[in-house]
């Protein structure tokens, strides 16, 4: 199974531009910019590859732990999970991204609070994005309620 996004880039770094199109379509000519990237916190000027990354680790967290509550036989009534990834800069220059920080706020019912931390912990170590970001270091803060 293969998925694509595409970027088109014009310019340099900091004057430049570029927009994003998912194969799905979910996103298409989303803007891409430094202005993005570096210097609005807000996020209201456009995407970039780290609010893309957090996305894909929340999403995938989400769905490997609702898998494993429901084949355990607990299935979840909602998890709601965040991801923070933080991007610094790097020694020797640039940046470098270091870390992704999972929150996870979850309702199992028929699930005791220390089944529910181990599963999450599995879930956690085990998602297809985690395995990826292998390179980083990545946290979980999870509550049951």
């Amino acid at each position: 199974m293969k998925r694509h996004a595409n970027v088109t880039w014009k310019g340099s770094l900091v004057e430049g531009s570029g927009s994003l199109d998912t194969q799905s379509g979910a996103l298409s000519a989303l803007p891409l910019g430094f202005k993005a990237r570096f210097e609005d916190e807000s996020g209201k000027t456009g995407t970039n590859p780290e609010e893309l990354i957090a996305g894909a680790h929340a999403g995938c967290f989400a769905m490997q732990l609702s898998h494993m509550l429901a084949e355990g036989g607990t299935p979840a009534d909602k998890l709601d999970v965040r991801a923070d990834v933080t991007l610094q800069p790097a020694k020797g220059g640039g940046f470098e991204i270091v870390r992704s920080a999972l929150s996870l706020v979850g309702n199992v019912p028929g699930l005791d609070e220390a089944k529910f931390l181990e599963i999450a912990e599995k879930a956690k170590a085990s998602c297809p994005v985690s395995k990826a970001l292998g390179a980083i270091e990545i946290t979980l803060d999870a509550r049951y309620g």
